[in-house]
């Protein structure tokens, strides 16, 4: 059985339902914010239970094809280090689902910390936008946005 997930499940075949499975999680934290949905499957532990499942097989399959995860440090000495992991598909893949996954995190922080201070879901959609696609971005204009309607600047909450 396991032979029969392995032969399907490549490093192709799982970035392209990560780009596909991410995107209805968007959707519901961009349109439908507060529904009991958006609850349920997006500030639950629902997709990061998804997600670390996946690493974990991702971990599997790059551990029987003999990846160096020592290597993995290299990415601390130098920028051309780094550029050389990139190179790697299987850093690459592990690096693009923790990607995914801190973004839909803010996201739903995002979506949680704006129905706390009653901010519109209008106005906290560009934003959330933001985070989706540039997500350090989508986080500084939400903090922005925050400030004023929280009237007060905290460095932590």
């Amino acid at each position: 059985m396991i032979e029969q997930i392995y032969t399907f499940f490549t490093i192709d075949m799982i970035y392209l339902w990560l780009n596909i499975g991410v995107i209805p999680f968007w959707i519901i934290l961009l349109f439908f914010p507060q529904s009991k949905i958006s609850s349920f499957f997006v500030s639950s532990i629902f997709p990061y239970f998804l997600f670390g499942a996946i690493y974990i097989y991702l971990l599997y399959y790059v551990f029987i094809q003999d990846y160096d995860f020592l290597n993995n440090f290299n990415l601390y000495l130098g920028i051309d280090e780094l550029s050389d992991l990139f190179s790697n598909s299987s850093f690459l893949i592990l690096f693009w689902v923790h990607f995914l996954a801190i973004n839909l995190f803010c996201g739903s922080w995002i979506v949680k910390d704006s129905q706390k201070l009653n901010i519109s879901k209008i106005i906290v959609f560009f934003p959330l936008l933001f985070t989706y696609f540039i997500g350090p971005v989508g986080i500084f204009v939400y903090w922005i946005i925050r400030i004023f309607f929280a009237k007060r600047v905290s460095l932590y909450d």
